[in-house]
């Protein structure tokens, strides 16, 4: 299999990363530049037809696009270490975190950086600084309910590391490489304290 990714983009990240705490190791990486546009390539379009990274090229040719798609297949090709739920009632839970972390933390960081961070100018035309300063503004309230979360539960989804944590991290390391975001800075400490203790997994550390 071939994992096209980007270097330091969020959600391949997240991929790369639910692939390192699983230890699948017959996964090649191939990183594809997105300021030269190459996801934009008419060969990568072939693969994935919306421009979007990560997509995993499987074996028998199909690509798989969708971050937590790929993660779901992964999972189920190599069910352990769970990540994702061992039951109906569990993968629920689990999912309801993941997606509420997504749709809301992620993706208010995610705007706040294409339409306020020069950098992102060749991926986010047009920009609008307002929509991306007001995008920053919904993140810090936002951080401050999982910060609240976490003063009562252990990790994202209850009291175990699942994918949930995956997809907050990398979201949250994303912030604070381009957004200058650090938890403790805005007095969120059980976020900084969870912050650190994903941060010191071999996982955070391998990609």
């Amino acid at each position: 299999m071939i994992l096209h990714s980007a270097h330091r983009a969020p959600n391949p990240r997240r991929v790369l990363m639910f692939i390192a705490e699983k230890g699948i190791a017959n996964i090649a990486v191939q990183n594809i530049d997105l300021n030269a546009g190459a996801h934009r390539s008419a060969e990568f379009l072939v693969k994935s037809p919306l421009a979007t990274v990560p997509a995993l090229e499987l074996d028998d040719g199909r690509v798989l696009t969708e971050t937590r798609a790929i993660c779901t297949y992964l999972e189920g090709v190599q069910p352990e270490p769970n990540l994702m739920g061992v039951d109906a009632t569990e993968r629920a839970f689990i999912e309801m975190a993941d997606r509420r972390v997504e749709m809301k933390l992620m993706l208010q960081i995610a705007n706040a950086i294409r339409h306020t961070h020069p950098g992102l100018a060749p991926l986010e035309q047009p920009q609008f600084s307002d929509f991306g300063q007001s995008q920053g503004e919904k993140m810090r309230a936002t951080a401050r309910i999982f910060d609240d979360l976490l003063q009562q539960q252990e990790w994202m989804a209850g009291s175990r590391f699942t994918i949930a944590d995956i997809t907050a991290f990398c979201g949250l390391e994303f912030a604070r490489g381009l957004l200058k975001f650090v938890p403790k800075d805005a007095g969120l400490h059980a976020l900084q304290a969870w912050r650190d203790k994903v941060a010191a997994r071999p996982s955070a550390k391998a990609v």
